[in-house]
């Protein structure tokens, strides 16, 4: 028996009472996931966990987004526009929650009560949102702000469909549902015996690995049926062995930096202007052996992405610094009234392409004349809220509801909660207040384009890099394909 197999038996009752299921009997084995990231915890309204528990195939939205693309109904069946702040969901028919009982409007209602109490990044859109029942299929939404497209809103990650039992806990309508939960480690699923084609489904041990490299030992030594994120320098290895199967794939995510534009250095825009020049993003791509030169804040298949590649250019970055009064001393440090131009950056550990990144990243700086810092941190959400860096490197994926105007509200607008730039402007602002009530698609990727221009201009971000991922399968998983992102890794049709 597999030591993964044995951790698994062992932990299958940790949390059993938790999600109120029954067990299913399969005939098949258990499926042996790996990911360099994991939910935090099982609290859906704490952080990024909605989005991760949807990741897991243990949640879902009244809308998403599915393989094409396309903003999809997932527990919605229709949404209807009242006025500008107000709207009417109609539920789906016959869904259960994994504990059996029915989905009902008063049940998500409450659950989004609790999120929106908790989770500023769930105001973003559309401000704080009440809700009235009027019977169990139907959803009344009040907006504080007004929302053009409210499917778009209801496919946003902090807004996963939950209800709390009578001891306070979370319970979903996923595909599975969670069995044993050891944080930071491993989480344990089985099949959601109330949705739709359980009995195909077997159960699923989710490991976290704290590196890429021991992600990939464990899938070439056969530990693993799907191996989410694997390191780039290992994929010629891999290749070679028979036994596995690899698929690369692009995805809606970015590579960028946070500029931080309350620190004393990059207050100047010609500093983070010549910050963004000199990072060099062809020996980016390079260092990771995949992906796409930025063309701005979305992956150039979305229609809302700018056009042209940003540029790098060292020369040029050195002339903006030299005409703001950074010169070089001795050293070859620029300087200005006495003090160095000195930059701390930073990424977190969970990106391994990332902790690959960030030397090249000191290297280009440092060309310019800066001074350099680098640090990895765990938790990069609790890092990027506490401001303590010049540089912060980051991974999003911009576009997750397949409309623009979710990151720019939730990651760049004054005041936002995820707003790790300290970006202030008035104009911006003006900008992707469009958002709020043009429902022409056209004209949405007009305000989009014309944001981003604002953001090439003031600069709190630098765009990067447009990634290609790979996942590692083994035989029995050879099917699976992986979408345009880590939002759905674990889905309904796993091993179908």
């Amino acid at each position: 028996m597999r030591p993964i197999l044995k951790k698994w038996l062992a932990s299958l009752i940790v949390v059993s009472g938790l999600v109120g299921v029954a067990s299913i009997a399969h005939s098949a084995e258990i499926l042996r996931i790996g990911q360099s990231f994991m939910t935090n915890g099982l609290d859906p309204a704490k952080g990024s966990n909605g989005w991760a528990l949807a990741s897991h195939g243990v949640g879902e939205n009244l809308y998403t987004v599915n393989q094409a693309g396309e903003l999809v109904p997932e527990l919605a069946q229709t949404a209807e526009r009242i006025d500008d702040l107000n709207w009417k969901i109609t539920l789906k028919k016959d869904r259960s929650f994994s504990d059996g009982t029915p989905v009902t409007a008063k049940a998500i209602a409450s659950g989004f009560d609790n999120t929106f109490a908790l989770n500023k990044a769930a105001h973003a859109t559309g401000g704080l949102i009440k809700f009235e029942t009027p019977d169990d299929l139907t959803l009344m939404v009040n907006t504080e702000k007004p929302v053009a497209l409210i499917q778009a809103l209801f496919a946003e990650w902090p807004l996963i469909v939950y209800k709390l039992n009578d001891k306070g806990e979370a319970v979903y309508t996923g595909p599975y549902a969670i069995s044993a939960f050891k944080a930071d480690t491993s989480l344990e699923l089985i099949a959601n015996p109330h949705f739709e084609g359980a009995e195909k489904r077997s159960p699923v041990h989710l490991q976290k690995f704290g590196d890429s490299q021991s992600l990939a030992l464990a899938f070439e030594s056969g530990e693993l049926d799907l191996a989410f994120g694997l390191p780039s320098e290992t994929l010629p290895r891999l290749k070679n062995n028979s036994d596995l199967v690899l698929k690369s794939f692009d995805v809606g995510y970015q590579y960028f930096a946070f500029l931080n534009t309350s620190r004393p250095a990059l207050q100047d825009v010609q500093v983070r202007r010549a910050i963004d020049l000199a990072l060099d993003r062809t020996q980016l791509i390079q260092s990771i052996n995949a992906g796409n030169i930025a063309t701005g804040a979305y992956a150039a298949y979305f229609p809302f992405a700018m056009k042209e590649p940003r540029v790098t250019d060292l020369a040029e970055a050195e002339k903006i610094l030299d005409n703001a009064g950074w010169v070089k001393n001795a050293s070859g440090i620029r300087e200005k009234d006495g003090k160095p131009l000195s930059l701390l950056v930073a990424t977190y550990s969970q990106r391994a392409d990332f902790v690959t990144m960030i030397p090249v990243m000191k290297s280009a700086l440092m060309a310019m004349g800066a001074q350099v810092e680098t640090k990895i941190v765990e938790n990069g959400n609790e890092y990027g809220a506490e401001g303590d860096f010049d540089v912060f490197l980051w991974a999003q994926h911009t576009a997750p509801t397949g409309d623009p105007a979710f990151f720019l509200n939730s990651m760049l607008r004054t005041g936002a909660s995820l707003n790790f730039s300290r970006y202030a402007s008035s104009a911006f602002d003006t900008i992707i207040d469009g958002f709020a009530s043009e429902t022409d698609m056209a004209k949405r990727v007009d305000i989009a384009r014309l944001a981003q221009e604002k953001l090439f201009e003031d600069v709190p971000a630098s765009f990067l890099v447009s990634p290609v991922w790979t996942v590692g399968l083994s035989k029995r998983l050879e099917n699976y394909q992986p979408w345009g992102s880590d939002y759905h890794v674990l889905r309904a049709d796993m091993g179908e």
